[in-house]
C-alpha cells in the first residue's frame, strides 16, 4: 500500500531519527501535511556533544542544532511541547496530551529512548540523569572544580560525563556492578584497558560493586555501596541505561518487545506505520534477528528506508541489512566499533597494540568476525564493516591483515 502524494504524515519525536525521516520524505517528494510531535520545547538537535563539549562548555547551545541552514524549508508544523499519549489504528488517530486526536495518513514512531532510574532512589538534588538538553543544562551547573561526583554505571554515557567531569576538575568515582567498564560495549579485555586509562587520569573506578542506596536529606551527599563502604559525593550521575519510549502505544496492537518490532524496511504490523532510531527493534539480515541499536549512524540509516516504505510500499523498498557503527569520545581517545560484539567468543587485536593506543581489536563469533573495536585505526575499521556484511570468517579476516 502506497500513501497519496497529499495525505497528513504525523511524526512522534524529532531527536535525530524523526527529523532524517522528515527530510528523507521532503526528499523523495512527499507534498502532503506534515506535523511532528515533540515532548521538549527545542528544535531538533544533537546529543552526543552533551556529554562531551556541551558538558565541558566548550560548546554553546548555538552549534547543538541538527540543521544549521533552519527548519523553515522542510515546511512542518512543529509542535514542540506536545506529547503523544495513544494510538488508535482503527481510527488512524493519535490522542495528544491536551486531548486532542491528530489524524494521520502515515505514521512515524520515532520516539526514542529514557534514561533508567536507579530502583529505590529517593529523589534529591545533585542527583542526575543525562539525555535532553534540559538534563544537560541542569548538570552542567553543578559541575564545578573541586567537586566530588560519583557516576553511576561505566557505559558509554557514565563514561563520557566521568571523562568530561575529569577534564574540568571535579573529583570523579565511577560505580559499575558488572566486572569492568564498558563490559556490553567492549568485552572484558577493552574494558579494563579503559578503566585503567582513566585510573592513570584521576578518576577512580570501582567494578563489581553494587549500589545500595543514595544518601541525604534533601541533597544528595553520598553513596552507600553493597559492600558496606561509602563514597562521599557532592553530584551523582546515573547512567544504567535506557529504555524505549513506546509505554504510549499498550492497548494499540503494535508489537512491541523491547522497542516496536519492525521488519527489514521499517514497517510494523500495523498499516501505513513505521519506526525509527532508539524505539525501532528491526529485523536485520546481516544477523538474521530483530535488534534495537541506540546509535546516530543506525538512526540515520533507518530514516531513509523507512520513509521510502511509508511513501511507496514495501515491494519498492529494498531491505537494510545494518552492521553498527558507533563512536564515544574519551579523555583523548576517540572509540570507534562497528557489529556486534555481544555472544562474541574470540577477540585478537589485528593491528598495533593496546600499549602504544593505536589498534585494530577483531571480534568473532562461532568462528565469523562479528565485530571490531579501533583506535586511531579508521581505515581498516571501515574495511571491517563491510567484511561483517559479507559473513568473512574471523580467521579470513586476521589473513587480510586486519
Amino acid at each position: 500500500m502506497k500513501l497519496e502524494i497529499a495525505e497528513r504524515i504525523v511524526v512522534a519525536g524529532v531527536s535525530l531519527a524523526g527529523l532524517r525521516t522528515i527530510e528523507a520524505l521532503r526528499d523523495a517528494g512527499h507534498q502532503g501535511e506534515i506535523i511532528a510531535l515533540s515532548g521538549e520545547t527545542e528544535m531538533p538537535y544533537d546529543r552526543p556533544p552533551l556529554s562531551k563539549k556541551f558538558l565541558r562548555g566548550e560548546w554553546g547551545e548555538d552549534r547543538l542544532s541538527l540543521r544549521r541552514s533552519g527548519f523553515e524549508d522542510l515546511d512542518v508544523d512543529w509542535r514542540l511541547g506536545s506529547t503523544a499519549l495513544a494510538l488508535d489504528p482503527a481510527a488512524r488517530e493519535v490522542q495528544l496530551g491536551n486531548g486532542e486526536r491528530l489524524a494521520y495518513g502515515g505514521l512515524v514512531l520515532a520516539t526514542g529512548s529514557r534514561p533508567r532510574a536507579l530502583p529505590g532512589a529517593p529523589s534529591l538534588d545533585g542527583v542526575h540523569m543525562l539525555r535532553s538538553l534540559a538534563d544537560a543544562r541542569a548538570l552542567r551547573a553543578e559541575l564545578l572544580p573541586g567537586a566530588r561526583l560519583v557516576v553511576i554505571g561505566a557505559g558509554f554515557i557514565g563514561m563520557e560525563v566521568a571523562a568530561s567531569a575529569r577534564e574540568i576538575g571535579l573529583e570523579v568515582t565511577v560505580l559499575e556492578a558488572l566486572p569492568s567498564a564498558l563490559l556490553r560495549g567492549l568485552g572484558t579485555e577493552l574494558g579494563s584497558w579503559v578503566s585503567n586509562h582513566f585510573i592513570s587520569r584521576g578518576v577512580q573506578v570501582r567494578c563489581g560493586v553494587g549500589v545500595k542506596s543514595l544518601l541525604g536529606e534533601s541533597r544528595i551527599r553520598g553513596v552507600e555501596l553493597s559492600d558496606g563502604t561509602q563514597v562521599d559525593a557532592d553530584v551523582v550521575v546515573v547512567g544504567i541505561g535506557v529504555s524505549p519510549v513506546c509505554d504510549w502505544l499498550e492497548g494499540s496492537g503494535l508489537a512491541i518487545r523491547d522497542g516496536v518490532v519492525c521488519d527489514a524496511r521499517g514497517g510494523t504490523n500495523l498499516p501505513d506505520v513505521v519506526a525509527v532510531g532508539d524505539v525501532a527493534r528491526w529485523y536485520n539480515p546481516a544477523y538474521g534477528e530483530a535488534l534495537r541499536y541506540e546509535h546516530w549512524t543506525s538512526a540515520v540509516e533507518q530514516s531513509g528506508v523507512a520513509a521510502k516504505r511509508l511513501l511507496h510500499g514495501e515491494a519498492e523498498t529494498p531491505p537494510l541489512s545494518q552492521v553498527p557503527y558507533v563512536w564515544t569520545d574519551l579523555f583523548d581517545l576517540r572509540l570507534a566499533m562497528v557489529g556486534e560484539l555481544k555472544g562474541s567468543d574470540q577477540m585478537c587485536v589485528g593491528q598495533g597494540s593496546l600499549d602504544e593506543d593505536r589498534f585494530l581489536a577483531l571480534f568473532g563469533r562461532e568462528g565469523r568476525l562479528c565485530g571490531a573495536v579501533a583506535l586511531r585505526r579508521p581505515r581498516p575499521l571501515n574495511a571491517c564493516r563491510a567484511l561483517i556484511e559479507e559473513g568473512v570468517g574471523l580467521d579470513e579476516a586476521v589473513a587480510a591483515h586486519l
